[in-house]
């Protein structure tokens, strides 16, 4: 089935013993691709020495600074593009999370409907759900865009959170093909994430102004009163449509460029490669 690939773990940096355990095992499954030979041993040699410097360099726990990655094998086969657009795809899905969570707590009814014993049972099991391409009960068959169409009706009596993140988290992934870590021979289609950004600022418009019969609101997010201001979600929302959108248009910028280091190769008499 379709998602977020966890054939290469990223755990927290502070987890050393965990993050080395995973270093070895990709490290073993790259050398038993390698063909055998002086080459071959060359090779292994300095992806060993790439890693123990990578390992060596790692943040430290609760050391402020850009929430990277712990070194793994499969980087080998990503452009920085790729690690950008993976780190933007790990940061939505993040948010994605922060958004079911905030929800949830605004909206406890939602979770006690579908059964749930907690929060954090619902939280898991929404999760879990992304992670495994499997729509909320009663959605079946529905996908990305008609998920979301139908948490935000009014006629829908089922949980509508995990169907508004879901149908979100689903929209996002069909952009970028079903796919949450990229390689160099990925292609993706800058218009559709283009589309998936436009989506989202959509939803939270949507979020923000359906009632119900009654004229409450479907869902209760983004609160601002005499008494209190939350807008946390509005933020939430925010970050995602701007990574979208950076991802967009570098996608756009992608072919461009190619282009251009052609000319700037040729301005600056620098010799092509020929084998």
């Amino acid at each position: 089935m379709k998602r977020i690939q966890y054939d290469v773990p990223t755990p927290p940096m502070h987890n050393k013993v965990n993050k080395y355990q995973i270093m070895i095992e990709s490290w073993n499954r790259v050398r038993r691709c390698l063909p055998a030979g002086k080459a071959a041993r060359s090779i292994m040699a300095a992806v060993a020495m790439i890693a123990v410097s990578a390992c060596a360099s790692a943040p430290s726990e609760g050391e402020p600074g850009p929430a990277g990655e712990s070194m793994t094998m499969d980087q080998l086969l990503q452009s920085d593009f790729n690690r950008t657009i993976t780190m933007a795809m790990r940061d939505n899905l993040d948010s994605l999370y922060r958004l079911q969570e905030k929800l949830y707590r605004r909206n406890p009814g939602h979770w006690k409907r579908a059964g749930h014993a907690d929060l954090e049972a619902a939280l898991k099991h929404g999760q879990q759900n992304i992670q495994t391409a499997s729509p909320p009960q009663r959605l079946d068959g529905l996908q990305d865009i008609e998920i979301l169409s139908v948490s935000l009706d009014p006629a829908y009596t089922g949980d509508r959170v995990e169907a508004f993140i879901y149908g979100l988290a689903d929209m996002i992934l069909t952009a970028h093909q079903d796919k949450s870590r990229f390689y160099v021979a990925d292609n993706l289609d800058a218009q559709h994430i283009f589309n998936a950004a436009r989506n989202v600022e959509i939803a939270a418009w949507l979020l923000n102004s359906r009632r119900d019969d009654h004229g409450e609101p479907l869902l209760l997010a983004n609160e601002l009163t005499d008494q209190s201001s939350n807008l946390s979600f509005e933020r939430e929302f925010g970050q995602l449509v701007g990574r979208l959108d950076l991802v967009a248009n570098l996608l756009d910028e992608k072919l461009r460029r190619v282009g251009i280091n052609y000319l700037q190769g040729l301005l600056f008499f620098n010799f092509l490669p020929v084998r």
